[in-house]
C-alpha cells in the first residue's frame, strides 16, 4: 500500500506544492526588485500523465514567468501570488490529509492482522 501509485503521486504532489510555496515566497520577497522575473512551478500535467501510466513519481520544475513586466522589468503581481498561495495551501492540506489517511489505514490493518 505504501508503494502504491497513489502514495507516490501524493508524495510528488506534496514535493511540488512545497516547491511552489517557496517560489511564491521568493516572488513576494522580490516584488520591488528591478529585473526580477517571477518563478512558476509546474508538475501537475506531468503528474497526471505519470499516474495514467501507472507511475506517480515526478519531479517539479521551476520556470521563469513569461507574464508582462512593469517598467522596471519585474513581473511579480501580488494578486496573482496571493491567489496562488491560497490555492497551493489548500492543495497541500488536502494532499497531507490524504497521505495521512493512507498511513492510518495501513496502521489499522497491521494492528488488526497482528491481533
Amino acid at each position: 500500500m505504501l508503494e502504491s501509485v497513489t502514495a507516490h503521486a501524493l508524495v510528488s504532489a506534496l514535493d511540488g506544492l512545497s516547491l511552489r510555496q517557496r517560489a511564491i515566497a521568493d516572488n513576494v520577497a522580490n516584488i520591488n526588485t528591478p529585473g526580477y522575473q517571477a518563478k512558476r512551478v509546474r508538475f501537475e500535467d506531468e503528474l497526471r500523465a505519470a499516474v495514467a501510466a501507472g507511475n506517480g513519481s515526478v519531479p517539479a520544475s521551476v520556470e521563469r514567468s513569461l507574464e508582462p513586466t512593469r517598467l522596471n522589468e519585474n513581473n511579480v503581481n501580488l494578486d496573482t501570488e496571493t491567489l496562488s498561495n491560497i490555492d497551493t495551501t489548500l492543495r497541500y492540506q488536502f494532499a497531507s490529509q490524504a497521505i495521512g489517511g493512507q498511513a492510518t489505514s495501513v496502521t489499522k490493518a497491521i494492528g488488526q492482522a497482528s491481533a
